[in-house]
């Protein structure tokens, strides 16, 4: 037989039990995690042992699997599929092993790996994939190699692609603030399947240099929009390619229904019977004042924050904003996009009641190389903006808190 750290090669074949028995000889410790591991498998398991842990006994009180409270004896083995020899006695799973080699089922001997016709890996799942790792007579090593792999397909770092049985659609994936280490772990896993990318502009663009070279990468800021609105054009886009059979993520900056027109792609998709899911993102409008060291909530000095959006300016008739409560309101005010108006909207805070002495704080590009900060207040902000030359993408944080960090 081959021993764990000899030359002899194995076959790793990943065995199939559901609905079949397997025989677990002991009732310890050991042998309650391979129970654990044969019931993930779905086996039929049958549990001999004069004694079982609690655990054991409470799966066998549950029906989950069936324990005979009495010793080993020959024959135990009848209709197994496969075996694990757990006893306390080496004796024992001598006995249980030599049973398994006549019988012709392969047996896991818990104690001693060379008398084993079948070693037990370190296993761990995720996604549909199965990740075994055997360590070479090193189980430290099988498990720390396990847990890499599975951190590295969990985190998307370690591309691992459905080939087969995919559902084409599209992945509404908030990529966060910019900085791509910000991207959640199921936005990152499902960037790395996908077929096709339409990417905004202030997305995490340094993940796309990590996709495979057939990956079709869109810019969203560069679509031929013709006589269509852009977001008309980009809906186009993610339906064409979704019904000729890609998976297609739509990687935006932020949240997608946080002044993303997220809802709008979803409708779209809906509307055109494509399947369409949402990955929440990280939003700009917290992260990045956080990340400049404010927080947007304090005891005692901001028990609310509000975020707006500055893309009109207060007066234009298309504005939803009501600047006049914003301006009697003493808690936090986070503006998106309105670094270019920033002037109308210090003008009407104050007007309505802001103190031009409130902290205020601006940050371009948050969570990227070429971030830039500026502390100033209400009053001063626009001066302030200007001197410093700050340019969109820029958030601006009003209120007390700004004062904390």
């Amino acid at each position: 037989m081959s021993t764990y750290g000899d030359a002899t090669p194995v076959y790793p074949a990943a065995l199939r039990l559901a609905g079949r028995r397997a025989v677990v000889i002991g009732g310890g410790p050991v042998a309650q995690r391979r129970v654990l591991g044969l019931l993930e498998a779905q086996a039929e398991v049958l549990v001999v042992a004069p004694e079982a842990t609690p655990a054991l006994e409470a799966l066998a009180d549950g029906g989950e699997v069936r324990w005979e409270a009495r010793p080993y004896r020959d024959g135990d083995l009848a209709q197994a599929w496969y075996a694990v020899a757990a006893a306390d006695d080496p004796a024992v799973n001598a006995a249980v092993a030599r049973e398994a080699e006549a019988g012709r089922v392969f047996c896991s001997r818990a104690d001693s790996a060379e008398d084993s016709t079948a070693w037990t890996p370190a296993v761990g799942r995720h996604d549909g994939v199965t990740v075994a790792v055997i360590g070479g007579g090193d189980p430290r090593r099988a498990v720390d190699l396990r847990d890499g792999v599975l951190e590295g397909l969990r985190a998307g770092t370690l591309a691992a692609p459905h080939h087969r049985g995919r559902t084409p659609g599209v992945a509404l994936v908030g990529g966060g603030p910019g900085d791509p280490d910000l991207i959640t772990v199921r936005g990152r896993r499902l960037l790395a399947e996908a077929d096709v990318v339409v990417a905004d502009r202030l997305g995490p663009r340094g993940l796309l240099d990590e996709l495979a070279s057939d990956v079709e990468i869109i810019d969203a800021s560069k679509i031929p929009y013709g006589r269509a609105l852009a977001q008309e054009a980009i809906n186009e886009v993610l339906i064409e390619r979704a019904k000729a059979g890609k998976f297609v993520v739509r990687l935006k900056g932020g949240d997608p229904f946080v002044f993303g027109r997220g809802f709008e792609e979803v409708l779209a998709c809906a509307e055109a019977g494509v399947p369409c899911s949402v990955v929440p993102g990280i939003t700009s409008s917290i992260s990045v004042p956080a990340l400049a060291g404010i927080p947007v909530t304090h005891r005692g000095v901001a028990h609310e924050f509000t975020v707006v959006s500055g893309h009109v300016a207060p007066d234009h008739p298309k504005s939803l904003v009501d600047w006049a409560a914003l301006g009697r309101m003493t808690g936090t005010l986070v503006i998106l996009m309105g670094i270019e108006r920033i002037a109308a909207i210090s003008a009407t805070l104050i007007a309505h009641g802001r103190d031009p002495e409130t902290p205020v704080a601006v940050v371009q590009e948050g969570t990227l190389p070429g971030e830039r900060r500026v502390r100033t207040t209400l009053g001063l902000v626009e001066a302030a903006v200007a001197e410093a030359g700050i340019r969109p993408p820029a958030i601006v944080v009003v209120g007390p808190v700004v004062a904390l960090s």
